[in-house]
């Protein structure tokens, strides 16, 4: 880019020296000045037999100059055209408006083992995010092959956050190299939007609080949660396998939230009443929006908005009611 201004800086400056130089040695007009630096820097002008010697010295100085000038930026020019940078360029821009189209969507902040990891689960599940990371080349390497939208730039910078839309984000989490990152891109994206669910993950345990202060909606330790799951496994190995079949790709059983706004068509029904059942889907539980608890929850439980219904079953019948499409 900075090849392209200095160019037009070239072609831009070169015209308007032409200009002031006719507009005094010919005592023209702007407009004829400006006319007779354009046709003579173009080669394109004419003799004038009422030329005086004045004139014809400018003109002779300024066409060996602004002729090797020209040719030079016109050079300069068509190679950028052509050039990987102006190519790299036009990717981004159709990466962006990509990027702007997107609403409701998840930001992924980090492409290491387990940012990747987190995009494919969503990929696979036809979620829409966006990535998130500071390596350019291996950003695009990995989201270009996979037609995964990104934006190559630093998690902690807001600038580089409002490019992946956190604005009209539903959830972020972040999964960079360091805690200290981790606690900064939560810092970000708190103050970016207040209703953002924000997932961070903690190498450390004294982190966890800090995160947690710092706004994250959940923090994640895979230390801790690697030794709880072998636990598990240890005490219940069935529920664990039961657990994995569930949360396997391509499997048409599924664990999810169901989050009911006051639009949805079970306000106000008993769970009794409502056609989950019907389509395949058991709720295990319901959490009321002020954190009270149903597990189980009765048949005569009343749905009201701001609940979350934790339902299992079956794949295309949970995507349905989440207006995802159907795997």
């Amino acid at each position: 880019m900075k090849t392209v201004f200095t160019t037009l800086g070239l072609l831009f400056g070169l015209t308007f020296a032409g200009t002031l130089g006719f507009r005094f040695v010919r005592d023209v007009s702007w407009i004829d000045a400006a006319y007779l630096a354009v046709i003579t820097l173009t080669t394109l002008g004419s003799e004038n037999p009422g030329i005086d010697t004045p004139s014809k010295l400018f003109v002779i100085f300024y066409m060996i100059t602004g002729l090797g000038i020209f040719t030079f930026s016109a050079f300069q020019f068509g190679n950028w055209i052509v050039s990987a940078e102006f190519q790299q360029v036009l990717k981004r821009r159709k990466m962006q408006q990509r990027i702007s189209q997107l609403s409701g969507h998840s930001i992924v902040c980090g492409q290491g083992r387990m940012g990747l990891a987190i995009c494919e689960y969503l990929a696979e599940r036809g979620r829409p995010f966006v990535v998130v990371d500071i390596d350019d080349d291996r950003v695009a390497e990995i989201c270009h092959e996979r037609k995964w939208p990104y934006v190559p730039g630093d998690a902690t910078d807001d600038d580089v956050l409002r490019l992946a839309g956190i604005d009209r984000a539903t959830s972020l989490t972040t999964v960079l190299a360091t805690d200290s990152d981790n606690l900064y891109v939560v810092l970000s994206a708190r103050m970016l939007n207040g209703q953002l669910k924000i997932i961070a993950r903690a190498s450390e345990q004294k982190a966890i609080e800090k995160l947690e202060r710092a706004g994250a909606t959940r923090v994640v330790s895979p230390f801790s949660t690697g030794a709880v799951k072998m636990a598990r496994f240890m005490l219940n190995p069935s529920i664990e396998d039961f657990i994995e079949i569930a949360d396997a790709r391509g499997n048409d059983l599924e664990l999810a939230d169901i989050q009911i706004d006051s639009t949805s068509p079970f306000v106000g029904q008993k769970l009794m009443e409502t056609d989950l059942r019907g389509r395949g889907i058991m709720v295990i539980g319901i959490r009321r929006a002020n954190g009270d608890r149903l597990m189980p929850p009765p048949g005569n439980a009343v749905i009201h908005p701001g609940d979350s219904l934790f339902v299992f079953g079956n794949s295309d019948a949970v995507n349905s009611i989440l207006g995802e499409p159907a795997k």
